[in-house]
């Protein structure tokens, strides 16, 4: 008999997938997944060099010869949590100098705008159990142009010269290539099965040599003595997989394939001219590709299933793989078909259930491909710096310069756990803001993982012991915005309206840890001890006149106007999450009286003119209604950064709503702050009125008073500034008009708007915060909106867009700014996608191919930078969903 439905949760959860998702802990079901990235090569924690140069250490030339230390990747990868077996997709088309492994991208130097993946592919399904999963790859019929891309990227020095990308070589012309999609399906947690369809969309008849391949981790290669993992054949259709850390499993080819086996070794003979023989990493490939001139052995550590086929024009061929315990019951294609129609069906009505109050079939579509990129990105993340510091035992020892080089204060940190990456290919690594965002996302349909990731980076193996989150691989020490409150808040709430229940152990966890984080911030960051807070690029990368993280010009600090109001909204997320708290336990009342009084300084230090009228000693400038940083040279003096970007639209974010029946709920909490608002104005007078009570008798706390909101938003809301069709543009468009400009310490810098990449090599150059739209600093804002709404109601309106005479309450605006937004994926009236440039294009079945990218031009809402940032840009999901 059927479940009946439980209406106090989410319908999600009374789907087979959903009651999947509820016991995935219990159950295994994530215990694999598309957990290998799409780039190890060039990666932070397999750079051993001596000056920190990632990519040159190991550039893509070399990812076919050399054993990883920390990871694998390939292509449409499937693995266990902690990596132990991989499988993923090999293709020759019979004319590349290599067989197509791995994604191919330029290096940062190589490309004119930084790195860049020269490759095409996309993730079309996903649900979050990781029981049935879909993606395709685009491969060319002809000679992979890597040279090609490379000389004309080379070539092309100026910024200002668009990338060279694939389909500029003309290699797809005439639809010259195969879509090659691959499916993913589980019929237990530890039994996998995958489908390669190949089909050639070419006019002539082509080979295609394909080769699925399963590959231990290379684990033994580091100490002495350390056993090793065997693939053997096992019959004609099926290897072995023996591994001294988890059970034997099987890989099994339900058609004819050709075994063929290496060791995931480096081939030193290749890379260093070590005259030692032996079959290593690359051997499958010199094998294929040298026509079988390079013998190969009987078992290894990594192994494909060739098989070899003639495509003739629109032709597809359909191949089946499992891999299993030995122990799982025969299964032949009609039984695999069947499972994989059917784990199809549940990832339909898991998304029917999640979208059954959407209406529009395209917001559908859009939302489940941005929900599938996401659950795609995921990624085993393994990184041991004081191991990597120290070096290997079997291995040589690391040269000396790296003891003071990049994370060398970061030996606590030792990480090996499933992540929600921004770009596996782009952006393979975690950053602090970006995995909070990514929870945001995953809560949608994962509500445990979601907690799961926010906790992550808080616990002793990830945070500093002296309190700090890491940021990133390439600079753990670098600072990231503290929003992990902000999210914690927003999955809480999302977990407790899709599960009917009120995790507040999951709150309290976080909680303690980010009391220390936040403590880390006022000691570090508050270099004058004014409550005015620094904190470097803060993830905005080029958005300042320098470099943010960098020594300032004249030897001056930087009082940030975003790095102060994300310490004042870091202080109202505490406060409010210690008011939950203290719905179960009062004694959180006090701790919430404390993040209330850190809030009102910090907010007063930002909003204040100045104990004087006229005197100018906070962040707000008056006369142009605007947050600007500060910048304050070694003799006191102080120049304003007159530069209209997010910087100064993030205090918006800044905003707790207290409902009506505070003083009952929470007593002490209540008569503390109204001890404030009566004996301290000189705090409570800068900002908000507190004894100004909105609907229902609601009470705001917010870095803004109503007329600083109208200013700001008057500029926001201004097309010629910062609106644009398609979302708030990073940097005002006035600035195309007139850029601003600073002389310092004999250094001359500009700030232009510029909407599409970047002219600046600030950061690597292959990002732009001067002009484009950032979908997730939109989403905080429109949130930001929607939270100032449920106090000023109908009471406050203002102009929206700027001089169109159309007044709209604050709901109104977040609504209007979601649907710009939401408009870069959507089609238009002519079909088209703005983000795509035009109309998607598609599969040979007519599936529409669409690709989340990092940001958007500030124009033409075209997609830049990552190709695959359905990390944050997954936030879109979040906006098509109707909320409740």
């Amino acid at each position: 008999m059927a479940a009946k439905p439980n209406h106090t949760h989410s319908a999600i959860f009374d789907t087979a997938e959903g009651r999947r998702v509820a016991r995935a802990s219990q159950d295994g079901w994530r215990r694999w997944g598309p957990y290998l990235a799409e780039r190890q090569w060039g990666t932070v924690r397999e750079d051993y060099s001596a000056d920190g140069d990632a990519w040159s250490y190991l550039p893509h030339d070399e990812a076919r010869s050399r054993a990883y230390r920390w990871g694998e990747d390939g292509i449409a990868g499937f693995c266990d949590e902690g990596q132990h077996w991989c499988l993923s997709l090999g293709l020759w088309n019979g004319a590349d100098p290599i067989v197509k492994e791995r994604l191919f991208g330029l290096a940062n130097a190589e490309g004119n705008h930084g790195e860049d993946v020269k490759e095409l592919w996309w993730h079309l399904d996903a649900v979050p159990s990781h029981a049935f999963q879909r993606m395709l790859y685009r491969y060319p019929q002809g000679r992979f142009p890597y040279d090609e891309l490379i000389a004309e990227n080379a070539r092309r020095k100026g910024r200002d010269e668009p990338e060279y990308e694939l389909e500029d070589t003309g290699i797809l012309s005439e639809n010259r290539f195969f879509d090659v999609t691959v499916d993913y399906a589980k019929d237990a947690p530890d039994e996998i099965l995958m489908r390669v369809t190949v089909v050639n969309r070419g006019p002539q008849t082509k080979p295609i040599h394909i080769l699925p391949q399963l590959v231990a981790r290379n684990i033994w290669s580091w100490r002495e003595g350390a056993q090793k993992p065997t693939i053997a054949q096992d019959g004609p259709d099926a290897v072995s997989a023996v591994h001294p850390s988890v059970p034997e499993m099987r890989f099994t080819a339900l058609q004819p394939a050709t075994w063929l086996f290496c060791e995931n070794e480096t081939n030193i003979r290749r890379l260093y001219g070590e005259p030692v023989e032996g079959a290593f990493k690359d051997a499958i490939n010199d094998h294929v590709v040298g026509a079988n001139a390079s013998p190969l052995p009987s078992s290894g550590t990594k192994c494909a299933a060739l098989s070899v086929h003639e495509l003739q024009p629109g032709a597809s061929v359909f191949l089946r793989y499992r891999f299993a315990p030995p122990t799982a019951a025969p299964l032949d294609v009609t039984g695999f078909d069947s499972l994989a129609a059917t784990r199809q069906a549940e990832a339909d009505s898991f998304y029917a259930a999640l979208q059954r109050d959407m209406e529009d079939d395209d917001a559908r579509l859009v939302q489940r491909r941005a929900l599938a990129g996401l659950l795609w990105s995921k990624q085993t993340y393994r990184y041991n710096v004081k191991r990597w510091l120290d070096g290997d035992p079997a291995q040589p020892t690391p040269p000396p310069q790296r003891r003071n080089g990049r994370n060398a204060d970061w030996t606590s940190l030792d990480n090996a756990e499933v992540i929600l990456m921004p770009d596996t290919w782009e952006y393979p690594w975690y950053a602090s803001w970006d995995l909070a965002f990514h929870a945001m996302a995953a809560a949608l349909v994962d509500p445990a993982l979601a907690k799961e990731q926010l906790l992550l980076l808080t616990r002793e193996w990830y945070m500093h012991p002296n309190g700090q989150i890491p940021a990133y691989e390439w600079d753990f020490s670098d600072g990231n915005p503290p929003i992990q409150a902000f999210a914690a808040l927003r999955v809480f709430r999302m977990d407790k309206a899709a599960t009917g229940k009120a995790d507040l152990d999951f709150l309290e966890r976080l909680f303690h840890k980010l009391t220390i984080n936040f403590t880390w911030w006022v000691n570090r960051k508050d270099s004058r001890g004014r409550n005015l807070f620094q904190g470097g690029f803060l993830g905005l990368d080029n958005i300042g006149v320098f470099d943010r993280s960098a020594p300032l010009p004249g030897g001056g600090t930087l009082e940030q106007a975003d790095g102060t109001a994300w310490m004042a909204m870091y202080a109202l997320n505490l406060m409010r999450m210690a008011l939950e708290l203290a719905e179960r336990n009062p004694v959180y009342e006090d701790i919430a009286t404390k993040f209330f009084e850190h809030f009102l300084v910090i907010a007063s230090a930002m909003a204040r003119v100045g104990p004087e009228e006229g005197d100018e000693d906070g962040l707000w400038d008056e006369e142009d209604g605007f947050f600007y940083d500060a910048l304050v040279l070694p003799d006191g003096t102080e120049e304003r950064l007159r530069v209209r970007s997010l910087v100064g639209l993030i205090p918006l974010c800044a905003v707790e709503v207290l409902e009506k029946g505070l003083a009952e709920r929470h007593p002490d909490f209540s008569r503390r702050l109204g001890w404030m608002l009566r004996h301290r104005p000189d705090l409570t007078g800068q900002v908000s009125h507190y004894e100004d009570r909105g609907q229902d008798a609601r009470l705001l706390l917010s870095l803004l008073r109503a007329h600083r909101m109208r200013a700001i938003l008057t500029r926001m809301l201004d097309e010629a500034e910062f609106l644009s069709p398609f979302g708030l543009r990073s940097l005002s468009k006035a600035h195309g008009r007139a850029p601003f400009t600073l002389d310092c310490d004999g250094i001359n810098a500009s700030v232009d708007y510029e909407p599409g990449t970047s002219t600046s090599g600030i950061f690597g150059g292959n990002s732009n915060w001067r002009g484009p739209v950032w979908m997730p600093l939109n989403v905080m804002i429109v949130e930001a909106l929607a939270e100032f709404d449920r106090f000023y109601g109908d009471g406050l309106t203002v102009e929206c867009p700027t001089g169109s005479g159309q007044m709209a309450r604050l709901s109104k605006v977040a609504d209007e700014l979601s649907r710009r937004l939401t408009s870069l994926f959507l089609k238009d009236a002519k079909g088209e996608r703005a983000a795509l440039g035009g109309e998607a294009p598609r599969s040979a079945d007519g599936t529409e191919l669409i690709v989340f990218n990092e940001y958007f031009h500030g124009e033409t809402g075209q997609g830049l930078g990552a190709s695959h940032q359905t990390g944050w840009t997954a936030l879109v999901a979040l906006l098509l969903q109707n909320r409740r």
